[in-house]
């Protein structure tokens, strides 16, 4: 198997390919996004000047902006530096969808309670999140945990409107989690309504969505802007993570987004048994070509069980029973074919297309490119 000769990329990553040096395209991408969101003096100047725009378009809304919780490192560090670094009053919303872990929970009320910050919990009832679950499991597609990415999204922006308030911060960095493949982890609006009336008979009545012409009226009319300051300013993970023990009794919930409990299933136990794919091979290449740890560290982490055999047949059996499959309904599941974003109705050629259309507009809309307009501009071959 060929490995890109910069970071651990490999041919298992969709689209991969290599230059006559072995340095693969997705190096190139990653590259390009630093190029694109530079750190050092000139990324503290660009945040400086949207902390003066969150201070400025505070209006009468008690919050500077919104901040998104997990319980993870990136989402505690993040309310520590608004508060104590930049003295922004942000309003922290997490997302209850019945399967949040205890720890992170726990971190949550740590680090509001002692930072003064206000917590809002969007929660989705259960049957109905299980109803949705349970379909894009039977979709067979990679990243089942869409209906989370999208109901975590959705919940900003609807409080933001509701608290008139013109900020989303959003803890991700994509130097330390990398570029995902579109064949694992893309969705979107129509292909999320597809998946739920061609698999479950659940009427959406609190499960949160964002449409496309939701995200215009957010962005144009309501003027919402998403902000996500670590690609800005320098964020060292294994540091931040020191801090939050020291000051908040933070607690560590194992690995990347393991402080939900089905993101955690479909990292450790979905993806690699059912598809062979292994997403810690996008965050650690990102993490080498960043220069936060060696190649040779990302290969011996690469090389690690996710966990003890015993442990993921745990997690199994605690995630079957929460979502009411049998072994034997999900033993079929498991054998049927793959399917992937292009199997089903989606909006990505669409897209690709009115990409360009947008494009004089997007600062407009966006007061960071996204990093998929980024990819956009960067898909032709070495």
């Amino acid at each position: 198997m060929k490995t890109c000769k910069i970071g651990i990329w490999n041919d298992t990553v969709p689209g991969i390919y290599y230059d006559n040096d072995g340095i693969c395209n997705y190096y190139y991408l990653h590259k390009k996004l630093c190029e694109t969101f530079k750190r050092g003096e000139e990324g503290k100047a660009d945040w400086q000047e949207f902390v003066k725009n969150m201070k400025e378009k505070k209006g009468n809304s008690k919050y500077h902006c919104i901040v998104g919780v997990s319980g993870g490192v990136d989402s505690s560090y993040l309310m520590h530096m608004l508060v104590n670094e930049y003295g922004l009053n942000p309003l922290a919303v997490n997302l209850d969808n019945g399967w949040n872990s205890e720890i992170a929970v726990n971190n949550i009320r740590k680090i509001t309670r002692k930072l003064n910050i206000d917590l809002e919990t969007y929660v989705v009832d259960y049957e109905e999140m299980k109803g949705i679950m349970r379909a894009y499991i039977k979709s067979c597609l990679p990243w089942i945990d869409i209906p989370t990415d999208v109901a975590i999204k959705s919940s900003l922006y609807k409080v933001a409107a509701k608290e008139d308030i013109k900020f989303i911060i959003r803890g991700n960095d994509f130097r330390s989690e990398g570029k995902q493949p579109r064949e694992w982890t893309y969705s979107d609006h129509k292909q999320l309504s597809f998946i739920i009336k061609k698999f479950s008979n659940i009427k959406i009545k609190t499960f949160p969505t964002l449409s496309f012409l939701d995200i215009i009226i957010n962005s144009f009319v309501r003027n919402i802007k998403e902000l996500k300051p670590f690609y800005y300013l320098d964020y060292n993970k294994q540091e931040a993570k020191k801090l939050l023990i020291n000051q908040y009794e933070w607690q560590d919930y194992g690995g990347h987004h393991h402080e939900n409990l089905f993101t955690k299933f479909a990292m450790a136990y979905w993806l690699p048994k059912k598809f062979g794919i292994d997403k810690r091979i996008i965050n650690l290449s990102a993490q080498v070509a960043s220069g936060v740890i060696s190649r040779n560290d990302a290969l011996i982490e690469i090389g690690k069980d996710f966990d003890t055999e015993e442990k993921l047949n745990e997690l199994r059996t605690y995630f079957l029973k929460k979502l009411d499959f049998t072994d034997e309904e999900f033993d079929i599941i498991m054998k049927q074919p793959n399917k992937f974003y292009y199997d089903y109705p989606n909006l990505f050629s669409t897209i690709v297309k009115i990409y360009p259309l947008f494009k004089p507009f997007q600062k407009l809309l966006f007061k960071q490119v996204p990093m998929s307009f980024v990819e956009i501009e960067n898909r032709k071959k070495l």
